[in-house]
């Protein structure tokens, strides 16, 4: 049984709970998350634990939902520090600036959503599929954003095929050709930014000068160069059709 008398001196139980997680995650790692050991260092049970989360993977899943939200705030107010129309170049290297730093701040968070899974947890892909979806909005509706301005560059991208029960098939499925090409293009970007912070976070990227730095904002810029056309091109471009 619980102890309520105990409990009640915690009224944010809940948020303790998952802060000790992350604590241990820090100390040892996800794969030795333990209830019991939350437990002792609230002072509390390990069945009053339960009453917040009814196992170890439902705390887990509580955990990658909270890391996937901060990290979504995170890429949405990169993307809205510049609002506005002609900024969307500096939005589109705002939010991969912003991914690394978030990824840096949070290496812990960063590894559980993306890194190393815990072992023996399957993840509710129906809940997390919301967050998840949010964290890549401000990078999708940038990349939407040149499209629909005719700067976007996607000669050559290969598009995403539908595959039934692919996380990301509910979006495919009713995605038409503009889209696909927005979806193509964006993933083709966060895979070349995600694969570089994931290599800086866990220590094997080889050094370069300020640290991971110099090398992520040289790919950056490379991406910005492959995929967003400049406005001079688009401009000659409208007026060629005009002129047919």
């Amino acid at each position: 049984m619980a102890r309520p008398s105990r409990a009640s001196q915690q009224p944010n139980l809940g948020e303790s709970i998952k802060e000790a997680a992350w604590r241990q995650i820090t100390e040892s790692g996800a794969s030795s998350l333990s209830l019991r050991s939350i437990a002792r260092e609230l002072g509390i049970t390990a069945p009053a634990i339960y009453n917040y989360f009814s196992d170890r993977d439902a705390l887990v899943t509580a955990l990658i939902v909270d890391a996937y939200a901060s990290f979504g705030d995170c890429q949405h107010e990169a993307r809205e520090s510049h609002a506005g129309p002609g900024r969307e170049l500096h939005r589109l290297r705002a939010t991969g600036i912003a991914y690394r730093k978030w990824a840096i701040d949070h290496p812990h968070r960063y590894l559980l959503i993306f890194g190393n899974p815990v072992p023996g947890y399957e993840p509710p892909m129906q809940e997390l599929l919301p967050v998840m979806m949010r964290s890549l909005d401000a990078l999708l509706e940038t990349v939407g954003e040149l499209h629909a301005l005719g700067r976007l560059d996607v000669e050559g991208v290969p598009r995403p095929s539908l595959e039934p029960g692919h996380r990301f098939s509910v979006l495919m499925e009713t995605a038409d050709e503009a889209m696909l090409s927005v979806y193509a293009v964006a993933m083709a970007i966060w895979s070349r930014v995600h694969g570089l912070v994931s290599l800086e976070i866990t220590g094997q990227l080889p050094p370069f000068a300020e640290g991971g730095a110099a090398l992520y904002l040289f790919e950056l810029d490379a991406v910005c160069r492959q995929f967003v056309l400049p406005t001079e091109v688009t401009a000659d471009a409208a007026r060629f059709s005009s002129n047919d």
